[in-house]
């Protein structure tokens, strides 16, 4: 283990004592918000102080190992203990250095995935529906709730704009590298002379915003539209003026829902679509700052970014920003997205531990 590893670990088992002093004070234990922000952080100071015990306890034992090989007798004992042991080591290793990188509140948070059908037309929107049902399969392969908050339906299929809400343990952190420009190349079903076309989507992934921190909307900022539901049709479109759209007049984001089946609950759903997308935009500017200091591999999710491209006719998916290719696109499409986000979170894992190296 480097150096630098075991210096940051050691401060945890430091931490630990320190923390188990505060916890048994009087005035702590009195005072309740003070006293769970400090259980939080002795919780997760303890999943690293003992991983590091039973990796220092690991050590030690390959040690005693070792000098149990001079014995004839216990030598081919302690080559087992040994091989378990350095085995053990390795896992315990990748384990204490994922633990060790920052982490970002948001990662645990429900989020909004909004897909927008951009140049291509009909295929485009076409596409754009292909992702959304992407998604939505991968996500109930984890186990996640998928609600759609607002859709733009295109004549042919497809969708000109969705949004959809994702509720479940980490995934905004799971999915927040799905943001930017997703292009495909296929022969669309409009096509006669097979000419493969290239169109275009882009994918906004952002986390729900927490409601005791959640920005204050002042009703003045706002501007509140009412019209008639359209659309594909069928039983909860309504013949009443119940879609709502939603402008934030200071920054002009908008955000509408008509998918609802009553004007209040579309409203409300605008309202928390919007909420996420100011956050978002406070953040990416943020984010952009500090992009300009340090560039990262996996890019910051701009929308002008293109991450991604399909190529039906090859059968191949390849990210841009991690240079990884697959040959498994109908998979992917069905739903089977889990290498390519397992590869992401690697990338930026390894991004994260070279920038704490670093310091």
């Amino acid at each position: 283990m480097q150096d630098f590893l075991r210096h940051q670990l050691e401060r945890y088992t430091q931490r630990l004592q320190e923390l188990d002093f505060l916890l048994s004070r009087e005035d702590i234990m009195a005072d309740m918000q003070q006293y769970r922000t400090i259980s939080r952080e002795h919780a997760d100071v303890t999943a690293v102080a003992g991983r590091y015990a039973r990796f220092q306890q690991c050590e030690a034992d390959i040690a005693t190992a070792r000098e149990m090989l001079q014995d004839p007798e216990m030598a081919d004992m302690a080559e087992e203990e040994i091989a378990s042991g350095e085995a053990e080591l390795i896992q315990l290793e990748d384990e204490l250095q994922r633990l060790l990188l920052p982490k970002d509140p948001d990662d645990e948070r429900n989020a909004y995935l909004e897909i927008r059908a951009g140049t291509g037309g009909d295929e485009s929107a076409l596409f754009a529906g292909d992702l959304a049902r992407m998604y939505t399969r991968y996500c109930e392969t984890v186990g996640w709730k998928v609600e759609i908050m607002s859709s733009n339906e295109s004549e042919l299929g497809g969708y000109k704009e969705v949004v959809l809400r994702v509720e479940g343990d980490d995934v905004y952190g799971k999915l927040r590298f799905e943001s930017g420009g997703h292009r495909v190349q296929r022969v669309p079903a409009t096509e006669t002379q097979g000419r493969i076309h290239t169109s275009a989507c882009t994918v906004a992934v952002m986390p729900e915003p927490d409601q005791t921190q959640a920005i204050t909307l002042n009703p003045a900022d706002l501007r509140i539209d009412t019209f008639r539901a359209s659309g594909a049709g069928g039983q909860h479109i309504n013949k009443t003026d119940s879609a709502v759209r939603v402008v934030h007049i200071p920054t002009g984001i908008v955000a509408e829902c008509q998918d609802g089946r009553s004007q209040h609950s579309n409203k409300a759903k605008a309202l928390q679509v919007l909420q996420a997308r100011i956050q978002e935009k406070e953040r990416s500017e943020r984010e952009a700052k500090e992009a300009a200091m340090r560039k990262g591999l996996v890019g910051s999710g701009d929308r002008s970014d293109r991450i991604r491209t399909y190529n039906f006719p090859q059968g191949r998916l390849t990210d841009h920003r991690i240079n990884l290719t697959i040959y498994k696109l109908l998979a992917v499409m069905e739903g089977d997205l889990g290498d390519v986000i397992d590869a992401l979170q690697a990338a930026r894992e390894a991004e994260l531990l070279a920038e704490l190296e670093n310091h």
